[in-house]
């Protein structure tokens, strides 16, 4: 299993790039209007002081919950870093969530303060009143601002600082809930900079480097991958309030940014929607999830650099499979990170050869390298690790050379007359048609074979779609009969997560009412 030799708290981290980058950028932020205000790393720091005074005068103590429902802002960053210095640990929610899910989220981690933006405190306040917190300090914020002026008490001073240790809880991170209730990822001090070091040191990250940054931060791509990894190395970081396909490469430009991360629906809709921008040369962006082999050849000359696939989850902490520089695969997750632990095992617990699929599962040591359990459910992380390794549920083989490839979840495993269908063959087949943008896969009941696949498809361009019967015949081609899907509708988009994961239980009940367009 792997080992690390000097786990340090994340508030440690953050301490020493500031006392050795004080006077260089650390972070820019383009407002909505497209206004741009730039911290270096001591002047940020001063507003972390500021944040922190402010907590602690609601109640925030060392070990006490800051729930945050905020878009892409400084405070969102002043916060969470305020928090980690404070011993406290931040609950990022989406922004745009709905009552019953942000009322969740208070109950289960019952917040001394909680943020959210002005236009949208009425929802905040109903989810908190619904939580049985009507009496919840709430600070409404505008996303936009960049002067933090609410944040008005006393900073506090170095001797006021707690001493976080390594495994003090810093974050608690609710998984997407795609397929059912989400479960509270408990993340640590350690954990934080442990992600910070293993994400610098794959992408080859320096004190110059700047990473653009357009995912949502709520989400753990952009605080593990992103800006821990900035922090650790000291680079500097430009935000984005949101992602944009037209405005992404045009960001690269004006803000001279060197390294970035998506995942594969983003940059879809970057080959869609956008176009190369005169100025933005990337040395590197991390993706995950597959594309094309024609998308990826179209996105590496844009970009100016090929980008590299990665595979991690919240509670892999940082990204335990990526691809490497100098020989990217589309297709490939890549070989285990520096400093990671990852097998390939059958449902006994043993490692399968390569070129067999298998489990992929993940060592280290909970609260150092992995996530730290499952908040208030013992029983549940129990049963996420098998003999020390943690159960991914994600499928994958590995050849000779140590690369990886994604074969799905467990459940994306369909039994059509007794024989195992992949999804992902479905979906990449149906993808690699030239007039696809994506496509989705689900299993559908049938009453002669199990069940069957049923596709959903993205057209490349909405104004000519594909005929289905021209898919149906590329599947025929391609697939064998039991993986061909028994209909293919053809939709906008994909329903999806804030962070681009797909809702298949809502394709899978689409599926279920028939007749389908395809049917």
């Amino acid at each position: 299993m792997t080992a690390w030799a000097q786990p340090v708290p994340f508030a440690a981290v953050w301490d020493r790039a500031v006392a050795g980058r004080a006077d260089e950028t650390f972070l820019v932020f383009e407002t909505p209007g497209t206004d741009v205000a730039e911290w270096c790393y001591g002047d940020f720091d001063q507003v972390v002081d500021r944040v922190a005074g402010t907590l602690v005068a609601l109640g925030a103590e060392p070990g006490a919950a800051v729930h945050l429902a905020l878009t892409n802002s400084p405070t969102f960053i002043a916060v969470w870093l305020a928090a980690a210095r404070l011993g406290a640990w931040i609950v990022p929610s989406d922004p745009m969530g709905r009552t019953p899910e942000l009322a969740g989220h208070i109950e289960r981690t019952r917040p001394a303060v909680g943020l959210c933006a002005g236009a949208r405190a009425g929802t905040y306040r109903a989810a908190a009143a619904e939580a049985g917190r009507p009496d919840l300090p709430v600070i409404e914020i505008d996303e936009a601002d960049t002067a933090l002026a609410l944040f008005d008490a006393a900073p506090l001073v170095a001797s006021q600082w707690p001493v976080p240790g390594r495994r003090t809880r810093a974050a608690v991170m609710f998984t997407s809930g795609t397929t059912g209730r989400p479960k509270g990822v408990e993340v640590t001090q350690a954990n934080y900079a442990f992600a910070g070091k293993v994400m610098a040191e794959a992408a080859g990250l320096a004190p110059d480097d700047r990473q653009l940054v357009v995912l949502p931060l709520f989400h753990a791509n952009a605080q593990y991958y992103s800006f821990a990894s900035a922090i650790w190395t000291g680079a500097s970081v430009a935000l984005m309030p949101a992602f944009s396909a037209s405005g992404f490469l045009p960001a690269a430009a004006r803000h001279s940014a060197t390294c970035a991360s998506l995942f594969a629906a983003p940059i879809r809709m970057i080959l869609a929607r956008g176009g190369p921008a005169a100025g933005a040369r990337l040395r590197h962006c991390w993706y995950a999830q597959n594309i094309s082999a024609d998308q990826y050849s179209t996105v590496a000359q844009w970009f100016g650099c090929r980008p590299r696939q990665l595979y991690g989850m919240t509670e892999t902490i940082p990204a335990v499979l990526t691809d490497e520089a100098a020989d990217p695969h589309h297709a490939s997750m890549g070989r285990v990170s520096p400093g990671c632990s990852v097998d390939v095992q059958d449902e006994s617990g043993a490692s399968v050869e390569p070129g067999v699929v298998g489990e992929v599962v993940v060592g280290g040591e909970p609260g150092i390298t992995l996530f730290a359990g499952y908040l208030d459910a013992p029983d549940i992380t129990e049963a996420s690790f098998r003999n020390g390794w943690f159960l991914t549920g994600d499928r994958a083989v590995r050849d000779e050379t140590g690369r990886h490839y994604f074969d799905g979840r467990r459940s994306d495993v369909l039994k059509v007359s007794g024989e195992n269908v992949s999804i992902v063959e479905v979906e990449s087949t149906l993808a690699e048609h030239p007039s696809v943008l994506e496509a989705a896969v689900v299993g559908r009941p049938d009453e002669i074979r199990d069940e069957v696949p049923v596709a959903f498809v993205v057209a490349a361009d909405p104004s000519a779609p594909p005929p289905l019967d021209e898919l149906n015949a590329w599947c025929d081609q391609r697939l064998a009969k039991a993986k061909r899907p028994v209909a293919i509708t053809l939709i906008d988009e994909l329903p999806r997560t804030s962070v681009g994961k797909i809702r298949k239980f809502l394709l899978a009940e689409q599926a279920a009412v028939r007749p389908l367009e395809g049917d």
